[in-house]
């Protein structure tokens, strides 16, 4: 078992940005990704953020196919209980295809209560559309004339053509932050996708209870197990730090005020007072990755050894960043830390 490392794009910009210079850029570090032999990418989901503009995720995955080459692509992640499942299965399905049958779907509940009024679904019922969603998909990826009724939604004879290439659809992931819905992850999930907020300590506490519930409902283990994990890398530690920082403790301030629970919303209130260079080395340290190629290949060598994890989506930029800066990261990263974490690890 090995480490694969891939790139979580940035959709979230100030509403002042140009939202077409915007989406070049991302086209850019997707190719420049796929030219130095990064093995993924993977953008995330929110809808009205006040102040920023995000690009949506399916939409955005499906143009970035094309210049996706033989990298894996997934969501990180999809708010399921917001769609309806017949929708997220036809859309994966043929993006599934185009990226030909590398797709990933990481799904989670959502926390935001104005996401839901927005988009018409009672935050009440939040985790039995979730449940029944994921089921609902599954059997859409793997039968014909489906028939479905788990009292949210009602499917007769309901077939998705064209289905996905991977047989039987794209594996599930899912994401989550409390030990009850790590659990559940555990029951009905394929792989476990953790935050960035909780520290390494955490996220490895966090992947013990996703394993025992495997175990307790007599599933085998879960071949891989991922994490979305802040990093920045410049030949320059301190500068490393200093283009993160400012974005880091905006990012996660935002978190905080939109109601993130969990560890990760212990993790995101931590921010909202850190606004000097220490507070945020204290809240940076066994959270975040960022500094020179050396202090990069060491951090995230322990993701895989001491962690346990198979899969990072690594997000280089946050709202705000200057898109050059990411650019530079992921070049220095492709150049001279992922041959050093490959041969270590090899």
């Amino acid at each position: 078992m090995t480490l694969k490392l891939g790139i979580y794009l940035n959709s979230q910009a100030p509403e002042t940005d140009d939202p077409a210079a915007h989406l070049r850029a991302i086209i850019d570090q997707v190719k420049a990704a796929e030219r130095l032999g990064f093995d993924s990418i993977w953008a995330g989901e929110h809808h009205l953020t006040p102040g920023f503009h995000f690009l949506p995720q399916l939409t955005l995955l499906s143009h970035l196919a094309a210049y996706s080459g033989d990298m894996d692509l997934g969501t990180n992640l999809v708010l399921l209980p917001l769609h309806r499942p017949v929708d997220i299965a036809e859309q994966v399905a043929l993006i599934d295809i185009a990226c030909g049958g590398r797709f990933i779907l990481t799904v989670g509940q959502g926390y935001r209560p104005e996401e839901f009024a927005a988009m018409g679904s009672p935050f009440e019922d939040r985790l039995a559309r979730f449940v029944d969603g994921i089921d609902i998909i599954r059997r859409l990826w793997s039968e014909r004339e489906v028939d479905h009724d788990g009292g949210w939604y009602s499917l007769e004879k309901a077939t998705v053509l064209p289905g996905p290439l991977q047989p039987g659809g794209p594996p599930i992931w899912i994401g989550a932050t409390t030990d009850r819905a790590i659990k559940r992850a555990g029951r009905i999930g394929d792989a476990f996708m953790a935050t960035p907020n909780a520290d390494n300590t955490e996220i490895a506490r966090q992947f013990s209870v996703f394993d025992e519930a495997r175990a307790d409902a007599g599933i085998d283990a879960a071949p891989d197990k991922g994490r979305m994990l802040e990093v920045h890398c410049h030949a320059n530690s301190d500068e490393a730090r200093s283009r993160a920082r400012p974005h880091l403790l905006t990012k996660y301030a935002a978190y905080a005020s939109w109601g993130l629970t969990g560890s990760a919303g212990d993790a995101a209130k931590s921010a909202e007072d850190a606004d000097g260079t220490d507070a945020f080395t204290s809240l940076a340290h066994d959270r975040f990755v960022i500094g020179n190629p050396d202090e990069v290949v060491a951090g995230l060598v322990e993701q895989h050894r001491d962690v346990g994890l198979t899969h990072l989506a690594m997000r280089v930029s946050w709202p705000g960043s200057d898109p050059t800066h990411a650019l530079e990261c992921i070049e220095i990263m492709g150049s001279e830390v992922l041959p050093q974490v490959r041969a270590e690890l090899s």
